[in-house]
């Protein structure tokens, strides 16, 4: 089926859904979530040692405060972008995102206190959210119905391997130069340069292929902000156990951005190891999402997302139990395959669910429960961390992840 549609940045075209039908806009996107991905994993080693060895900040708490500001900015962000994508246009919503993210490599770089940090990470998160939400919902919005794992599997590839690459890249740089600041920063320049020439001279907006999914289901009425937010956060079971899944397993990534590096770097790893072990499994999860996407589209979202969070949380416990670099990276493995069996289904089966005419705004509300997890993830670690010592904090954000799964297994529905 295909429809003539007009927009800003294109001609009149045949409209049709499909990866094969649209790999070059989908290709364009994964490229441009790549570089999205590189601006997080600019963060994942090196800011919480600048916190402990630069600026001498002791508590945990407040070292995880930088991950805090992130996971609020992001979160609001995120319940806000899929209101502007429906109402302003997807383009125009990652165009924004990228220009908020432009001065965020140079206050790191140039921060005097850690409050320049703390300022940077809101600006990441406000991008964050923009950015990375419209990539995800362009490329859903382009492959139709049938291929929305596979699509959001190469869409989380692409920027959770960036996010992986540039923190080891970030490790060598600071092992290398025996300095923290500023050249493990320089990729981070030029990522929203080239992240936002890609987006103004080569990105179109979806909005047709919205329109063209919309045209084959039965016609919705018009949903409130309000009644989609209650809907996907509490009214349906099935969104509910969804967005809860997504929460925790944000909540214990937030946790190892934060407290890992610290944890590693108590127990004698220098930063090269560190980044090292940051760097496989946000690596492992974006790669091996290209397997696990497709297969939630054949084999069920259930099944991946509760076995995904036991995985995580076997991979936490290790961790927080043994000792030794080997341990470690067995365990950073489990947590990235346990991630990638989750991170895309959760996705797709928000997508399964919502009505294309409330789907982006239904992804919107999701992704702020869930990106909310690295601010819970963060604050909550710390605390327990100041209190009981890092190997606690570990420990108890596995047991949450463990009890996350119980709750997918009890309530959500099988597809």
């Amino acid at each position: 089926m295909t429809v003539s549609a007009q927009s800003p940045d294109d001609a009149p075209s045949a409209v049709r859904l499909g990866l094969r039908e649209n790999w070059r806009q989908f290709s364009l996107l994964a490229l441009i979530n790549a570089l999205v991905g590189g601006m997080v994993g600019l963060e994942r080693t090196v800011v919480p040692l600048i916190g402990s060895e630069t600026f001498h900040i002791a508590s945990a708490s407040i070292v995880a405060s930088f991950v805090a500001s992130f996971g609020i900015a992001k979160a609001f962000t995120n319940l806000v972008s899929g209101q502007l994508a429906d109402n302003w246009g997807r383009k125009h919503v990652l165009v924004l995102g990228w220009a908020i993210g432009l001065p965020v490599p140079f206050m790191i770089i140039w921060a005097p206190s850690w409050n320049w940090i703390v300022a940077a990470n809101l600006l990441l998160g406000i991008s964050q959210g923009l950015a990375w939400s419209m990539t995800v919902i362009m490329k859903i919005d382009l492959v139709g119905p049938k291929s929305r794992g596979l699509a959001v599997g190469l869409n989380e590839f692409a920027g959770y391997a960036a996010v992986g690459l540039t923190a080891f890249a970030t490790g060598w740089i600071a092992s290398a130069t025996g300095t923290l600041r500023p050249a493990p920063f320089y990729p981070g320049i030029a990522y929203p340069v080239l992240g936002l020439a890609l987006s103004v001279l080569l990105a179109r907006d979806t909005s047709a292929h919205v329109r063209l999914e919309a045209a084959r289901h039965a016609p919705a009425a018009p949903a409130r902000f309000i009644d989609v937010f209650l809907r996907t956060s509490f009214g349906d079971r099935e969104m509910f156990s969804i967005c809860q899944a997504g929460l925790v397993n944000n909540l214990n990534d937030g946790m190892s951005w934060a407290i890992f590096p610290l944890f590693f770097a108590a127990r004698g790893l220098g930063v090269e190891g560190i980044g090292t072990l940051k760097g496989v499994y946000p690596v492992v999860w974006g790669v091996l999402q290209i397997v696990t996407g497709p297969l939630s589209d054949r084999l069920g979202r259930k099944g991946l997302i509760a076995w995904g969070m036991w995985v995580q949380a076997l991979g936490l416990f290790m961790i927080a139990a043994l000792d030794g670099f080997g341990w470690w990276l067995l365990a950073s493995l489990l947590l990235g395959l346990g991630t990638a069996m989750v991170y895309p289904t959760l996705i797709a089966a928000i997508s399964d669910v919502a009505h294309p005419s409330s789907r982006a705004r239904s992804l919107s509300v999701y992704r702020f429960w869930r990106d909310m997890g690295y601010a819970v993830g963060a604050l909550l670690a710390g605390a327990i961390g100041d209190a009981f010592g890092l190997a606690a904090a570990i420990a108890a954000i596995g047991g949450l992840t463990f009890v996350s799964g119980l709750v997918v297994a009890l309530m959500m529905p099988r597809r």
